[in-house]
């Protein structure tokens, strides 16, 4: 008998990989994009001497140049000149024109060069692309240099962002590096021969094509040239394509000017040379006698404005928190697990990094200031306006024993050294409506003379007399706080990046108040509005002659915070003042239904910014696009711009992938930034501040087949998310008991996070807000907001995150044992989680059938905002349904994603 004929061959799909392609911003999206032609001026051509942008917002800012009760339509045109662009060499009788972006034939092809990707070479040679030939570049090069005018010199320095309506602070004397390259400034290629420091693990690349890169970085610049971590090409790089369509709100000229507003100086990071710095500080030291000098950010605030960034001064180092300590022999920087990689990348060999916290290291700087060596029997200068009352006090009690104290220079020694220091902020504040706040100023105001009043007067117990004498009564208190002066009289400014907030002090007694606050600053409209709700207003610094004066009242004491700088608490003496915690920071913490209902509202209008950002993304990166980490933030930026009631970005938007996403507080820089991973996964963390709240979200995604290592890790940090989320506990419990629920799945692994659980954030202020958190012993109360933030962090390879917004509310139970007053959680955030690191077998019943239900109740409710953005909502409608995990593979090595 014949043998059975073999069996027929199994037919795959074919699995190759796809080229890769370079983004181009200056592309339209396919159907559904929110970008066309409409977002330019209805002018179909355009000159080189008038070049706006309508509607557009700084990252940093707060508040666009008009200010009022109308901001969100009366916005002043953005008008800047691009760095992106050499118009002296360009005729301007022969600019190209955009067309209307009707019918295929008829779509706009930029002839300029795009300064992010490579473009065709037009009349006027090619741009600093990726993909271009060596020799056709040098060859150009020297053609650029052969036609060149010779108007244009050495030192011209390109001019920078000028708001229309407030003169500069100050101006950028740098020369941007794309000016460098295209040689308006006659720089030569030399200056551009540092090698990127920030290359992609793991990138794949013969040794040909390492040396053909390393020649492209040298002609070109740090732009980043990197490939994402599985993409392999010959040694003759192909021309990247661009996207066609009509030119969108994303152009390089757009990004050029919002660049320049969120980093006023180059983004290129270098070691700042701080040699004669140090030298003329230490020189002044001799003569105030101090060997020691200590520096901290005023105010005490995450984000200081940039005349109040002495700690970047004196030491180049641009983290958020951390001190400064100089002796006359050294120089220290003290900074936790956060920032120690970018201390490591900033600092110059005049400075020594201490590393704060872990069990090898000191707890923070008072615990190494106390142990160093060089402390006993000596004089710390400190600029008192710099420190709480609270650290000052507690440093002078542990110093003591060593023989030293703290000492109070007349002048801040590094602001003499500081030459060219910015000029503080002159920029108007505005009110912030009450629809928006949902109580009258009036109101609070009334409500804290009330809890003055019920402050009991200090009786010694030494005293014969049970009456407490008229001096020993609180009659008022002293608000140094900026976020919270702002939300007492419901207004903002714009003196912070990232905070509406504004420089002032706010005295509040029982019979007056009193804002010292900068004449330029208040308008006609603001000064009408303080006199309406009883407010005096006087020069910001007058506060010390009103405080030295005695102007309130011969008798009786204030009370202040324990943050307020220790300077007040020396110039009131302790005879004038009592130290309590802020109650107008109690009062602010707990939400109005107003303000919940903004924050509902403001969560949803940023979940459709996110979903559109990732399903744009990832139709990219599955496009075979390379995109930069700079280029995804830019681009959610883009999406956010287009909201109602979009004010700015809440912070810096971390945009992270791979061993950068292992960087909790990392952020991409323009000139400095890798391609988004396929082996790894990527983090963004962002949020935009709107007139009706704060947002702030992360979430973790992966465009490829993540391995069993983050799979787990990432199913772990799932796990604490929704033990935090789906909590219910009795009144009278704090944030920082139920925070071991977030860490309980990954201690299962002997895994953990350093950093908090998660923490309070305010109604269009600040991000981070107090009391309330999961670090914090205050007890959690309805109307209390905390974010729900657990992470892993494999470093040098990958990180991760989940971050939601919650509310906290009283919650119904089956029992009422003892009577107790239940709270749980609500949920602000609108954003599906990604399932496909999700490790099923690892979940409970209760847990998948969480995830299930957030995904779907995300599609319902962000389903009406993109029904008319396809990819939107294919994006959306996909991740709402899809099955957990990835199926395991095929014969023949074919991946199948559920879904």
């Amino acid at each position: 008998m014949a043998p059975a004929p073999p069996p027929p061959p199994i037919c795959l799909p074919f699995t190759g990989k796809k080229p890769r392609r370079r983004l181009s911003f200056s592309s339209a999206q396919p159907g559904g994009s929110p970008y066309t032609s409409s977002s330019y001026s209805g002018n179909s051509s355009f000159t080189a001497s008038q070049l706006s942008r309508h509607q557009s917002y700084s990252s940093q800012g707060t508040m666009p140049a008009k200010r009022g009760l109308e901001t969100t339509r009366d916005i002043d045109a953005l008008t800047f000149y691009s760095d992106s662009e050499k118009y002296d060499d360009i005729p301007t009788d022969t600019l190209p024109t955009l067309p209307s972006g009707k019918g295929k034939k008829d779509k706009p092809k930029l002839v300029r060069s795009n300064t992010m990707t490579g473009s065709k070479k037009s009349k006027w040679g090619y741009g600093w692309g990726i993909g271009k030939k060596n020799k056709e570049k040098e060859a150009e090069a020297e053609r650029e240099a052969a036609e060149k005018p010779p108007s244009i010199s050495s030192g011209t320095n390109l001019p920078m962002y000028e708001s229309p309506r407030i003169m500069p602070v100050r101006s950028n004397t740098k020369t941007t590096q794309f000016s460098k390259m295209t040689g308006m400034t006659g720089t030569t290629s030399q200056t551009l021969a540092r090698s990127n420091t920030r290359d992609t693990q793991n990138t794949m690349q013969s040794h040909s094509s390492k040396a053909s890169r390393s020649t492209q970085n040298t002609q070109n610049s740090r732009r980043p040239s990197q490939r994402s971590h599985n993409s392999t090409r010959s040694n003759a790089l192909p021309t990247r394509p661009r996207l066609d369509g009509p030119a969108d709100s994303s152009s390089t000229l757009v990004g050029s000017a919002l660049e320049r507003k969120i980093h006023p100086e180059e983004s290129l990071t270098e070691k700042v040379d701080t040699s004669d710095r140090l030298s003329e500080l230490r020189a002044l030291m001799m003569k105030e006698k101090d060997p020691l000098q200590y520096y901290e950010d005023a105010h005490g605030s995450e984000y200081v404005s940039s005349s109040d960034q002495r700690r970047k001064f004196i030491s180049g180092f641009t983290g958020s928190a951390g001190q400064a300590i100089i002796t006359m022999d050294a120089a220290y920087l003290i900074t936790d697990s956060r920032y120690w990689i970018q201390a490591e990348s900033q600092l110059d060999s005049n400075w020594n990094l201490v590393k704060a916290g872990g069990p090898a290291n000191p707890k923070d700087w008072i615990e190494w200031l106390v142990e160093h060596p060089l402390i006993s029997n000596s004089r710390i200068g400190i600029d008192g306006r710099m420190i709480s009352y609270e650290k000052a006090t507690l440093v002078n009690s542990k110093l003591a024993s060593r023989g030293t104290k703290l000492v109070y220079p007349i002048q801040n020694l590094v602001d003499i050294v500081w030459k060219d220091k910015p000029a503080k902020s002159r920029d108007p504040v505005f009110l912030h409506p009450i629809e928006f706040t949902g109580e009258h100023s009036t109101s609070k105001i009334a409500r804290l003379r009330d809890w003055i009043r019920s402050q009991p007067p200090e009786v010694s117990q030494y005293s014969r007399s049970q009456e407490p004498s008229s001096s020993k009564i609180n009659i008022a208190t002293l608000i140094t706080s900026l976020d919270a002066i702002a939300w007492l009289l419901n207004m903002r400014g714009s003196d912070i990046p990232y905070n509406p907030l504004f420089h002032s002090y706010l005295f509040v007694s029982l019979e007056r108040a009193v804002l010292f606050l900068e004449e330029p600053k208040a308008s006609e409209d603001v000064n009408a509005y303080l006199q309406s709700i009883g407010v005096e207003r006087r020069n910001y610094t007058e506060i010390w002659a009103f405080l030295r004066n005695r102007e309130w009242n011969s008798q009786g004491k204030i009370i202040i915070s324990p943050q307020t700088s220790y300077t007040i608490s020396l110039v009131l003496t302790h005879f004038r003042c009592t130290v309590l915690p802020s109650y107008v920071e109690h009062m602010m913490a707990i939400k109005n239904d107003i303000e919940l209902e903004g924050l509902r509202r403001a969560y949803l209008r940023d979940g459709v910014c996110y979903v559109r950002f990732l399903a744009w993304l990832e139709d990219k990166i599955s496009q075979g696009y390379d995109v930069t980490e700079w280029e995804a933030a830019h681009r959610l930026t883009e999406f956010r711009r287009k909201a109602k009631h979009f004010m700015g970005l809440a912070y810096e938007n971390i945009s992270a992938s791979g061993p950068n996403a292992a960087l909790p507080h990392y952020s991409p820089k323009k000139y400095e930034t890798d391609m988004i991973s396929r082996n790894a996964p990527y983090l963004n963390d962002s949020g935009g501040q709107y007139l009706d709240g704060t947002c702030d979200t992360t979430r973790t995604v992966h465009f490829g087949r993540p391995d069993p290592d983050q799979c787990e890790a990432y199913t772990r940090v799932l796990q604490g998310h929704i033990a935090i989320d789906s909590a219910v506990f009795p009144e009278g419990t704090s944030g920082h008991q139920l925070d071991v629920l977030a860490r309980r799945a990954l201690w299962k692994d002997g895994l953990n996070y350093l950093h908090g659980t998660g923490h309070g954030f305010g109604s269009y202020l600040t991000v981070h807000e107090g009391p309330q958190g999961f670090s914090s012993n205050v007890p959690l109360v309805p109307g209390h907001v905390v974010t729900n933030e657990p992470g892993f962090y494999n470093s040098g390879k990958w990180g991760m995150r989940i971050e939601s917004a919650l509310i906290v509310r009283r919650c119904k139970t089956r029992g009422n044992f003892n009577g107790d007053i239940w709270l749980g959680f609500e949920r602000l955030t609108c954003v599906p989680i990604q399932t496909r690191m999700v490790k099923e077998s690892m979940l409970t019943k209760e847990e998948k059938q969480w995830l299930k239900d957030h995904n779907t109740r995300c599609y319902d409710m962000l389903m009406p905002y993109i029904k008319d953005d396809k990819r939107a909502m294919n994006w959306l409608r996909r991740e709402s349904q899809r099955q957990i995990g990835l199926a395991n593979p095929a014969p023949g090595g074919l991946t199948v994603d559920w879904g």
